[in-house]
């Protein structure tokens, strides 16, 4: 049985605006790595069931580079997606709208190769890029 981990972030934008930002490839690229010394040079998103999404993430010295990718089970506009990785491990992301703002809730079957502790601080790293990115530009954001 997996190991269930569990990150979040409060981020000051209305939910259309942060909906846009976590799916629409073209902003994808702008926050999706957990430190500057990492990018995310490509990204595609096919949003519906059965779609699939993919997130070229690279050190930028070209050391390393990995696609993070997955398919959607469930998709329910403004509210959950929910995909599978291609080794199995399953992620939830929830979108809870409180006024003005949006928390964003994403769990996810934990790998066996790195620590949990490792993996929680990697993800939330993300989840904070994603904030800033999202309150730094979000009034020139295009919401759909």
């Amino acid at each position: 049985m997996a190991t269930i981990v569990n990150v979040s972030v409060e981020v000051q934008a209305e939910i259309a605006t942060v909906w846009n930002a976590w799916n629409a490839p073209e902003h994808t690229v702008n926050w999706c790595f957990a430190s500057d010394d990492w990018h995310a040079p490509q990204a595609t998103c096919d949003l519906h069931i059965g779609g699939s999404f993919i997130t070229r993430m690279e050190a930028k010295d070209g050391s390393f580079g990995f696609d993070f990718g997955g398919v959607f089970d469930d998709v329910l506009e403004h509210k959950r997606l929910a995909y599978h990785m291609s080794d199995g491990r399953k992620v939830e992301v929830l979108f809870v709208v409180n006024g003005g703002t949006t928390t964003v809730i994403e769990n996810f079957d934990a790998e066996t190769e790195n620590p949990v502790e490792m993996q929680q601080q990697g993800w939330q790293m993300i989840l904070n890029n994603f904030k800033k990115y999202v309150e730094g530009l979000k009034d020139c954001l295009k919401t759909k």
